[in-house]
Formats: C-alpha cells, structure tokens, sequence
C-alpha cells in the first residue's frame, strides 16, 4: 500500500529528503507522495523512513492504493531498472 500525507501535515520538509524513491513533493498546500513512486520504503529500508521522521504523524497508509508486500517489492524492482 503507498502511503500519503494528510492535511495535518505542517510543511516541515523533513519527509522529503528522506524518500529514497523520490515519491514526495510540495504540492499546492501541503507535501504529497505519488503513489506510483512510493514502495513505503521496501527494498530499501524495514520501515518507512518519512513516517519515522514526521513530526505530526500525518503519512497513513493510502487505502486508496492498497498494494502487497510482494507487489511493493515488485515496484521497487522496476523502478531500479528505470521503468
């Protein structure tokens, strides 16, 4: 499952920075993550590092993008290789 930032989010910048996908961004008023992008940090660290960071606790579990482990990894794997 992606995760994604909720409106409590404070615009703090420490998330960002911490994405080893690139998967977030500043959007209009508060940062996102694409989903597309975000593997909640599997293949490269046990847990995700923008939750282990937020001040705010506001990066849940996307339940609009509900994704395996497996599938996770298999998105990893892809976006290593550049697709």
């Amino acid at each position: 499952m992606a995760l994604m930032i909720t409106d409590e989010c404070i615009n703090c910048d420490v998330c960002e920075p911490e994405c080893p996908n690139g998967a977030i961004s500043q959007g209009d008023d508060i940062y996102v993550i694409d989903p597309n992008l975000c593997t909640e940090c599997v293949g490269h660290y046990d847990t995700p590092q923008c939750v282990e960071v937020c001040p705010v606790d506001c990066i849940p579990k996307d339940p609009n993008h509900v994704e395996t482990y497996e599938q996770l990894l298999a998105k990893y794997e892809r976006l290593q290789k550049g697709g």
